[in-house]
């Protein structure tokens, strides 16, 4: 799970760990009406490459279980037999999901992919994987998911959940001590103060994949809320305006959280999501922890407290900010199945297939005609996403990649990089971005 040096692309735990508690057009539009038909006494395939494997019927896995009743859907109405084919870090070694997926992809080796941000932007912009624009479900999805999986004009990926982060607080720790739930940066370094002074040595739990969620919502929050999007994120892309000065403010607050000793900067640069900082946060020990939306459906992570839990939005000048990266499902533009693939995600993309995952995983869906009510702990942050106002962890439209290289800078910071250090680093980015070898 090591990223490569120089390049700065991500290790992928996010797809892997989400699964685990929740989970330029070569071959033309895909748009299953104009398709060919095959010869139905052929057996059809398409060939799926993830982080699992399809789950055992017998096995109490819901997120494996939402996919899969929706790849059942694919396979009856079109006679297609999906193949799973699976990373697994035994039989790649040192290789990460996203080098493996990468590699899968410029071959050809699969149909289908399920990709992280970082790798949905490579593969776009090097014209790998196909534009899925002409699918009948695209005219139902949100428009995050245009924004956010759109390279060179082409829709290039489509998940079947959308992925919300938040912050994940002990509700009766904030009573206890008469604190409010924190709106503004400001805010949440005086609840972080009062909670030190009551003997609380640590008040924020953190690991090494997700203090970037605290830089993203002071970075962008006026960006995405403020009515100017398209045009911020063009002068960013023709370097008019640096990608560092956006996410300055958000360095300089988690360097004052490792200053104050509000977060364990030496623990979270070893510790993996949930292990490194679950226990504590579970014992009442930690009030504050960062998670996303699935981790508060399941009992397997914080799903089942003895405390009043509440999933609130990071602080920003806007007040509490959801921070949504966004993963996706690609189909190859080459790939040897390409035409029964895009029937496939045609039909796990539609309505009634995105009503049965988004109900069975009780998570936000891409449509924007499916509704599924939470659970009473994510009301506060489905209140925001649901007002619109949230900020992208990953935007294909942005030529810097976004999720992965700010997590890999932030880790530069716990172990010690300065402040104008890391921002010398996202310059760098963007030279090489506006101007490549």
């Amino acid at each position: 799970m090591n990223p490569i040096p120089r390049t700065r692309s991500r290790a992928a735990a996010f797809l892997a760990g989400l699964l685990a508690l929740s989970l330029t057009a070569c071959g033309g539009r895909a748009n299953p009406k104009n398709l060919i038909p095959q010869d139905t006494e052929e057996e059809r395939v398409v060939n799926f490459f993830s982080p699992m494997e399809k789950s055992d019927p017998n096995a109490e896995n819901v997120a494996r279980t939402a996919s899969d009743l929706t790849v059942m859907m694919a396979e009856e109405q079109l006679g297609i037999t999906m193949v799973y084919r699976t990373y697994t870090a035994e039989n790649y070694q040192d290789k990460t999901y996203d080098e493996v997926s990468l590699d899968r992809a410029r071959s050809n080796l699969d149909d289908i992919y399920l990709l992280n941000p970082d790798t949905i932007l490579t593969l776009g912009a090097e014209g790998k994987l196909m534009d899925l624009s002409g699918l009948d479900s695209v005219k139902n999805l949100r428009d995050i998911i245009l924004a956010a999986n759109t390279v060179d004009g082409k829709l290039v990926a489509i998940p079947q959940e959308v992925v919300a982060y938040g912050l994940f607080v002990n509700k009766d720790l904030f009573d206890r001590y008469g604190l409010a739930l924190p709106e503004t940066p400001e805010d949440f370094l005086e609840c972080c103060r009062v909670f030190r002074e009551n003997g609380i040595e640590t008040p924020v739990g953190a690991n090494r994949w997700w203090l970037e969620t605290f830089v993203f919502a002071q970075a962008y929050a006026d960006l995405y809320n403020g009515g100017n999007t398209e045009a911020e994120i063009a002068a960013l892309n023709s370097g008019e305006a640096r990608y560092s000065d956006y996410l300055r403010p958000g360095f300089e607050f988690l360097q004052t959280l490792i200053d104050e000793g509000y977060i364990d900067a030496e623990k979270a640069a070893v510790s993996e999501a949930i292990e490194g900082e679950g226990p504590d946060f579970l014992a009442g020990k930690t009030p504050i922890v960062m998670a996303y939306w699935g981790a508060a459906n399941t009992a397997t992570a914080y799903g089942n407290t003895d405390f009043e839990m509440q999933v609130i939005g990071f602080p920003s000048s806007r007040g509490q900010m959801p921070v949504m990266p966004m993963t996706g499902i690609g189909i190859g533009a080459e790939a040897e199945h390409r035409e029964d693939a895009a029937r496939v995600l045609e039909v796990i993309t539609s309505d009634e297939a995105l009503q049965i995952y988004s109900e069975t995983n009780r998570v936000i869906s891409p449509s924007k005609n499916i509704k599924v009510d939470c659970v009473p702990a994510l009301k506060p942050l489905n209140d925001r996403i649901e007002e619109g106002v949230y900020v992208l962890g990953s935007n294909a439209g942005m030529n810097v990649e976004q999720w992965g290289n700010t997590c890999l800078i932030v880790r530069d910071l716990l172990n010690g990089a300065s402040v104008d250090a890391c921002m010398a680093a996202f310059d760098e980015l963007q030279a090489a971005a506006i101007n490549p070898a």
